[in-house]
């Protein structure tokens, strides 16, 4: 590839991810039903014909932006799956875990204000398997119900402090290390304490 199709991939690349960001800055402002291709054009001062090239539709922009945001997610399932089910895995999962959600909380905001739109849309579908991988590689299947809980539990924690801690006052990353460590202490107990 010579130094100007490089050059044009990357500036492409960046068109695709501002298109991304801008969409869901949309999304968040008005609601998804409520904006329009047109609408998103405009805020990034492009034709509607630019905005064509990287995505027909609405779908298209949020599926793509999922595909990229949860990325580090399926990753981590992946790798959870030829670890070991050792305390420390599970430790190091749930940190992993909680990155890729910080990471991702724009989107993940707008999958909770948006449940009637995420369930029409493919997104729905595939997040829902996502958690169940997530489920599989944090649960050992053979323990008592009530740690299997406790590891769900976790999951859950890591969603829901993303969400529940926004209004709180505080520093966001002392947020984000206080929800890790209930994740961490729900899962330890799991493990019987270790």
């Amino acid at each position: 590839m010579t130094g100007t199709e490089g050059t044009k991939q990357r500036r492409r690349g960046d068109t695709r991810q501002r298109i991304q960001d801008i969409a869901l800055e949309l999304f968040a402002e008005q609601g998804y039903e409520k904006t329009s291709l047109r609408e998103i054009a405009e805020r990034l001062d492009v034709t509607k014909a630019a905005l064509y090239y990287h995505f027909k539709t609405k779908e298209e922009i949020i599926v793509s932006l999922f595909e990229d945001l949860t990325k580090p997610i399926e990753d981590l399932i992946d790798w959870g799956g030829r670890q070991p089910h050792t305390l420390e895995t599970k430790r190091e999962i749930l940190r992993r875990y909680g990155d890729a959600l910080s990471d991702a909380e724009p989107l993940f905001r707008f999958m909770q204000e948006n449940q009637a739109t995420v369930r029409e849309l493919s997104i729905g579908e595939v997040f829902k398997n996502r958690m169940l991988g997530m489920r599989r590689i944090i649960i050992d299947p053979d323990a008592a119900l009530v740690d299997q809980v406790r590891c769900v539990s976790a999951l859950f924690t890591l969603h829901a402090g993303m969400f529940a801690l926004r209004d709180i006052e505080g520093d966001p990353e002392d947020k984000r290390r206080a929800i890790l460590e209930v994740a961490v202490d729900l899962v330890t107990q799991a493990h019987g304490g270790a």
